[in-house]
């Protein structure tokens, strides 16, 4: 889900915040601040890990650790809870239907490009048996061709 606002967390970009080599699903904050990055309390961090709305990864220790992209679904959960008044089963289907989307597109795009190359590899096919086609001309001996001469029958 593509929730991230424009800057990165609290206006700063990616490379600002993250770790060189890290990427925004890079799990490398830990809960307190994940939290301050979203505005929310660390508890309610817990919270929506224990009801499935954001699933942080884990570290070696078993401790909490959140993405750029975690964070941005962090204020996307705040934003739908306060500003929309969705509850918070009505926030978990929409970011799972919302993940779907983005499988299904996903899943789109690999049949697209599957399909194109199907095109490209049959118009090959066809242009290759189309240049295997002999464009001889087969003379014709006109003087040893054969009619067949049949009469009108009579009227008397």
């Amino acid at each position: 889900m593509s929730t991230q606002p424009p800057g990165g967390p609290r206006g700063m970009d990616e490379s600002t915040v993250l770790p060189p080599g890290a990427n925004p699903d890079s799990p490398v904050f830990v809960i307190s601040v994940a939290a301050e990055l979203a505005g929310l309390h660390a508890q309610t961090l817990r919270s929506y890990d224990r009801l499935g709305l954001v699933s942080p990864g884990r570290s070696p220790g078993g401790g909490r650790r959140y993405s750029v992209r975690d964070i941005a679904l962090l204020r996307e959960v705040q934003r739908l809870s306060q500003v929309d008044g969705v509850n918070l089963a009505g926030i978990k289907r929409i970011i799972e239907l919302e993940q779907m989307v983005d499988e299904l597109r996903g899943r789109i795009e690999e049949l697209a490009e599957e399909l194109a190359a199907a095109q490209a590899a049959a118009e090959q096919a066809a242009a290759m048996v189309h240049q295997s086609y002999r464009r001889d001309l087969v003379p014709v001996d006109r003087r040893s061709a054969l009619v067949v001469w049949r009469p009108k029958p009579r009227r008397d």
